[in-house]
């Protein structure tokens, strides 16, 4: 199938080709039919792909300073390549169509094959959307006019939260898209609508659907014209559409509104407020989200939670409905603002037509009918497959998000293997990242690189929810085996991965062992037979609460996600069993349930002890990572993965590395080394070792007895 992508680096848009996407339970796999590219948000978001590096840092000023956190921690040039990989990774566009449903998932019960609906998918022949994202369209409004409703729940979602009543005078500023959708609303509710803009003939539409609206463009005040048409009173409420990066329209809505007036921001204006225009009303402001509640709520969007009834009249889902209500009985009419109509095939055209005509609204795709194989559609050739006999290790990887593209496969490029085929859920994400590092193919199902018995490794880099599963299928079809932390989530997953039986490598991305600055450690010391004391302070940083490592079901928490990795490195350090574990959280008010100030002490076999301080209420000047080691009247303290100095030691004092090394590409090319060689690069019993004791950390945070 075909998608329309842009990149972010050179504002190049593109149509290219992905494989279908893979249908997760809660979704649905789309035909889509028509399309809408929204004027505004994709227009900003062209003009960003084609403005420089200054141009696009002064557009997102707080981007400049995480890079500059991350300077300060990492290094230079590690932030430099991320901040490279991630410009040169395109974006998909859009997001309002219309199609036909071709599959369902497992947990659906509401949409059937063959249901006509609406997504917020982007432009391509085939989308994968949850079913709170979609809604059914009405036998009579037809799939061109039902391809607006997306946008017109964002004007939608703005007037809800203005709550005008029926009378009452509403003011829209900026007769784009989506304002001249939302003075349609209005007009619905009952409302007295004054609307303007710079754009005589976006004026004279907005008219015709009985607006009294304006030219602003010709030197008239918005103000003074609303406070004459409301015998100086002023307006109720006033909805900000448009486009700008300018204060005027916050300053001027706060100047035309009534004492107590309501203002909302449904586009992007700049967000000076001048604290006596609200101060001397009492004026109310809030900025719009996107199509309403549930927007950017994974429980909502992604697991398909629904909000009850009683409790949130208005979702994204009930938005859509409601719309296309409106479509349907008239009261919405928007194939009057289609400017321009194009053949899918000729996207690009299109988007070109968005960057030189200012006077384009609603530019309509229109797909061609096809029919769609869903298994067979599943992956494409990327190039000419050409397999060299009995060589090199094939490689298969799962997965292809940040760790995929920024840190594992940079640190796989010199080395000696065939990247066979790439994997992701979307498959767009997999094309891209398999174009770049040349591999042969990219598909959305895993069975297309388990099955395969051209592919003699796997590596699996997806979220923590999966691993196990994925394990356990690469190790019963004969296949080595390189898994992201964390192995597994529970005991059980681990016992069952325990019960395989297996002659390939099975290894952890447990890299921090591979850095250069540990790996001098353990040779200096080699010579110590005395026990040690190692203290581990990891300055891990904060994360939303509703991100996914933090979901214990899918991410499994931080500590099980990322913690593991500092276990793993003191059981290193220490060269020995792991005897005990104790462990304690801080309990932050309303934050009982996170893992991520945690102190970890470990007793080893030999006498030597851990002290792991995994902290996310730090500050991000403050080194990310700092390891020490005590034994023997010596100490050895490494800085951030960039410095290694050591006191007390005869002849060594100090290790610099030019910029931060974390192990990742000697731990990969070790990997590639054993798949070749035969030999563990960690061996698995340690591997087995570290994630008991993990499991043993998390029982004590979450109340459980260790059982042994």
């Amino acid at each position: 199938m075909n998608y329309i992508q842009q990149s972010l680096k050179n504002g190049e848009t593109t149509l290219a080709e992905a494989p279908l996407p893979n249908l997760a339970p809660n979704n649905l796999l789309i035909k889509v039919e028509n399309g809408v590219v929204s004027a505004g948000t994709e227009r900003m978001l062209v003009e960003f792909g084609n403005s420089n590096y200054i141009q696009k840092a002064k557009q997102q000023p707080e981007k400049v300073k995480q890079v500059m956190d991350k300077v300060k921690t990492d290094g230079l040039k590690p932030t430099i390549n991320a901040v490279q990989s991630k410009l040169e990774q395109p974006i998909t566009l859009g997001y309002s169509n219309a199609g036909t449903v071709i599959a369902v998932g497992k947990n659906v019960t509401y949409f059937k094959v063959g249901d006509r609906v609406i997504s917020n998918g982007p432009h391509a022949e085939v989308v994968s959307v949850s079913s709170n994202l979609c809604a059914k369209i009405p036998d009579s409004v037809s799939f061109e006019a039902a391809a607006f409703t997306v946008i017109s729940s964002i004007g939608l979602q703005g007037i809800r939260l203005s709550k005008p009543t029926l009378g009452e005078t509403i003011v829209v500023t900026g007769l784009g898209l989506i304002g001249l959708i939302t003075v349609q609303l209005l007009r619905a509710h009952g409302c007295k609508v004054i609307a303007s803009d710079f754009d005589q003939q976006k004026v004279d539409l907005a008219k015709s659907y009985g607006v009294d609206a304006i030219n602003v463009g010709n030197g008239t005040s918005i103000v003074d014209y609303v406070m004459s048409q409301t015998n100086g009173r002023g307006a109720d409420g006033v909805i900000v559409t448009a486009s700008t990066k300018s204060n005027d329209p916050i300053s001027q809505a706060a100047q035309m509104s009534r004492k107590r007036g309501r203002i909302i921001l449904v586009g992007v204006t700049g967000l000076e407020l001048n604290r006596t225009e609200f101060y001397e009303k009492e004026l109310s402001f809030q900025v719009s989200c996107s199509y309403g509640p549930g927007r950017y709520d994974s429980n909502y969007e992604v697991k398909g939670n629904d909000y009850p009834l009683g409790f949130v009249r208005w979702t994204e889902q009930r938005n859509f409905e409601a719309v296309l209500d409106m479509i349907k009985e008239g009261k919405l009419d928007v194939t009057s603002l289609i400017t321009h109509t194009f053949k899918f095939q000729d996207a690009v055209k299109a988007y070109q037509t968005l960057s030189v005509d200012r006077s384009a609204i609603g530019i309509m795709l229109k797909y061609e009918p096809k029919n769609y194989n869903l298994n067979s559609e599943r992956t494409i050739n990327l190039k000419t497959k050409i397999i060299e006999a009995n060589s090199k290790p094939s490689i298969g990887i799962i997965g292809a998000g940040n760790y995929t593209n920024q840190t594992l496969l940079p640190a796989m490029q010199k080395l000696e293997v065939l990247k066979h085929t790439i994997v992701s859920n979307g498959g767009i994400s997999g094309v891209n990242v398999g174009q770049k590092f040349g591999f042969l193919r990219a598909s959305t199902d895993v069975n297309h690189v388990i099955d395969d018995n051209e592919i003699n490794t796997i590596l699996i880099t997806t979220r923590h929810d999966t691993h196990a599963e994925l394990v356990k299928k690469s190790l019963i079809n004969n296949k080595h085996v390189f898994v992201e932390k964390p192995l597994c989530l529970n005991r059980e997953e681990l016992d069952e991965i325990k019960q395989i039986p297996h002659e390939k490598l099975l290894m952890v991305g447990f890299n921090r062992r591979f850095s250069p600055h540990v790996v001098k450690m353990k040779q200096l010391l080699s010579t110590i037979h005395q026990p040690k004391a190692i203290i581990i302070t990891v300055n891990a940083g904060s994360i939303p609460t509703d991100h996914w490592t933090q979901d214990i079901e899918i991410g499994g928490g931080r500590i099980i996600g990322e913690g593991c990795h500092f276990i793993d490195l003191a059981r290193h350090i220490a060269d020995s069993e792991i005897a005990k574990v104790q462990s304690i959280k801080m309990n932050v008010p309303g934050e009982e349930q996170l893992e991520e100030n945690v102190l970890i002490n470990i007793a080893f076999k030999d006498g030597s002890i851990a002290n792991i301080q995994y902290l996310a209420n730090g500050n991000k000047s403050y080194p990310k990572e700092r390891i020490e080691v005590f034994t023997s009247g010596k100490v050895l303290s490494l800085d951030n993965f960039k410095s290694l100095t050591g006191y007390g030691w005869k002849d060594f004092s100090k290790l610099k590395t030019r910029s931060q090394d974390k192990g990742h590409a000697e731990g990969i090319k070790r990997f590639i080394e054993g798949v070749e060689n035969g030999t563990s690069p960690i061996p698995l019993n340690e591997i087995y070792e570290v994630t008991e004791a993990t499991f043993d950390v998390i029982d004590q945070l979450r109340g459980k007895e260790i059982e042994k």
